[in-house]
Formats: C-alpha cells, structure tokens, sequence
C-alpha cells in the first residue's frame, strides 16, 4: 500500500513571478491590485499589495486563488456551475472563502492544475485580465 503521493505544486519562483506581472499589468492600466497566488492545495505562496489598493481586498484576492485552486476552475465559473439550484446557492455562500465572482483563476499544467491565483481591487473583469497576465507570464515555463 502506497502510504505518500506526489502532488505536484507551483514553486516559489513561479508563484512569485505570476504576482509582480498581475501587478505590472495592473500599473500599466492604472488600477490599483492586490494579487495572492496559492498551491493546489491553498497554501499562500506570493502575496503583493500595490499601494492604495483596498485594504479589504486582501483577504478577496487570497480567497479567489484559494476557491480556484481548490476546485481547478474560474471563481467566475461558479454561478454557471450551480445554475438555479437555489439549495447549492444558499449552501455554498455559508461556506467561508468561497469567492463566486471573477478574479480567480486555477494555474494549470496540463489537464491538471497546481494551485490558483486571485485578483481583487479593480473591476471583476480588470481583476481577471490582471490574473491572466499572470498565468502569461508563467504558462511557458509550466
């Protein structure tokens, strides 16, 4: 019996070059971000706040990476998910950290996904541009 796996995960370097791009693009639009990347299995791994950005929108930006790397897909994606099933709309918006607007984006490598990135601070499609620079930056190495 196999008693270990091996999960694959996002390294620091990676995670850390995915954040200052996400900022960078940011700056070259104006907007003012805070972007968080997380593992697959949403442990912080880069955090970066550009001055002036919304203190609230800290702990958004982390919660957007950690929803899209615990389920692999778009925050954006989750109304689509639940349709009208008002019974999962009301049980999953009592779950803590979940995050069912856009800004967040799972970080994939293949069929597989190895942790997520959230914006938050600009529009809901500002924030989602900003975290897809940030894959950009990374997809080729991955």
């Amino acid at each position: 019996m196999e008693v270990t796996s091996s999960i694959p995960g996002i390294t620091w370097e990676a995670a850390n070059t995915a954040a200052q791009a996400a900022v960078r693009y940011a700056e070259d639009h104006g907007w003012k971000i805070n972007v968080a990347v997380v593992d697959r299995g949403g442990n912080l791994m880069s955090f970066l706040r550009m001055p002036g950005a919304y203190i609230h929108s800290i702990n958004i930006a982390i919660d957007k990476a950690y929803t899209s790397a615990s389920f692999g897909f778009p925050t954006k994606a989750w109304m689509g998910a639940i349709g009208h099933d008002d019974g999962m709309k009301f049980g999953f918006s009592n779950q803590p950290r979940l995050i069912v607007f856009g800004g967040g984006l799972p970080i994939r490598v293949g069929d597989d996904w190895i942790g997520g990135i959230g914006v938050s601070g600009a529009s809901e499609s500002e924030d989602e541009e900003c975290a897809n620079a940030g894959l950009k930056a990374i997809g080729p190495t991955l």
